[in-house]
């Protein structure tokens, strides 16, 4: 489980393809290696993978064919930075939000734009994943636990402030960039309930 509080930004070191729907990544890191243990999970991009190495500088993990389906990992290339979170420990902070690290899919940027300190990020997302977003709800966008502040269609805005721009790869983000959405896993078990009520 994390909170979607980006810890920092990592590096694509090395990127293999093991087959055509697997494959191999080295991200460069500092601070999350601190306490890296074999068998860690860590939301690379909101996406909760399994630490399979690690050293003084770096860690590897394997990405399966389910997760490159549904995630924008496989646009990664050789230095693309990543949002990075180990999961969450049981006397930390809770800052944002439940984020299981399990992506629901992938929306596209249509639009951002500078509004005095605050940076608006406009999100298309498939119809599958609009039924679960509401406005003031919580969405996690590339593993950034955010805000929705606006719903039209299958349309929603987010607003970025300075921290977010800076600390996150959501900053270097542009018009036509994919994103990965994972949705409030609490409006996904009611619209689950609620279903099956009919």
């Amino acid at each position: 489980m994390f909170t979607g509080i980006i810890e920092e930004k990592g590096t694509i070191k090395d990127r293999q393809l093991v087959s055509e729907q697997a494959m191999l990544i080295t991200i460069e890191a500092s601070q999350i290696l601190d306490d890296m243990q074999m068998g860690d999970s860590i939301a690379v991009n909101g996406i909760c993978l399994t630490v399979t190495a690690f050293s003084e500088t770096y860690f590897q993990v394997d990405i399966m064919p389910e997760t490159l389906k549904t995630a924008s990992l496989k646009l990664l290339t050789e230095g693309s930075s990543v949002n990075l979170e180990r999961s969450m420990p049981a006397n930390g902070r809770f800052g944002g939000h439940f984020v299981s690290g399990h992506a629901d899919g992938s929306g596209t940027i249509t639009r951002k734009e500078t509004r005095e300190n605050a940076v608006n990020v406009a999100v298309d997302v498939p119809d599958e994943l609009a039924v679960y977003l509401i406005e003031k709800g919580s969405v996690a966008v590339d593993g950034v636990s955010l805000t929705v502040f606006g719903i039209s269609g299958r349309t929603m805005t987010l607003s970025l402030i300075p921290h977010t721009v800076s600390a996150t790869v959501l900053g270097d983000k542009q018009k036509g960039d994919p994103v990965t959405i994972e949705c409030d896993i609490l409006a996904k078990y009611m619209k689950n309930m609620l279903s099956e009520q009919h």
